[in-house]
């Protein structure tokens, strides 16, 4: 069973100020474990880079420190998203179509979701999936 991690988790692997013990928790267990994405975690990570870049929060050279960072972790890229079942999870738990590409992947697959979003979180766990948070 691997972990499917969300870029909340990464968010706070990148910034010291959103330490957060379950985002730790995540990398000491991907050795173990691995960890899944969905194709859209490399936009949405992109997303929070630039963005922060514009807040001068973080600077161009610590942004490819990152990706590269990110790169070494050997998270598999899943895309076989079943578009129907995202559909009725954006539906039934009120989820973004980018958080319902998440926890379709962990439900598809069978896997852990790590996130941060208590939104998620709590659609993950009704839907019957383990979360880390």
């Amino acid at each position: 069973m691997a972990m499917v991690v969300d870029v909340s988790i990464a968010a706070a692997w990148c910034f010291p100020d959103e330490h957060a013990d379950a985002a730790e928790q995540v990398l000491e267990d991907l050795p173990r474990l691995g960890g899944v994405v969905p194709g859209l975690f490399r936009y949405e990570v992109r997303n929070v880079l630039i963005v922060n870049e514009r807040r001068a929060r973080i600077d161009p050279t610590d942004s490819a420190r990152f990706l590269m960072r990110l790169r070494s972790l050997g998270l598999q890229c899943d895309d076989d998203h079943d578009e129907d079942s995202m559909m009725a999870l954006e539906r039934s738990h009120a989820l973004s179509a980018y958080d319902a590409a998440y926890l379709e992947t962990a439900l598809r697959r069978g896997d852990l979701l790590a996130t941060l979003d208590r939104d998620l979180a709590g659609a993950a766990a009704t839907a019957g999936v383990s979360v880390i948070h």
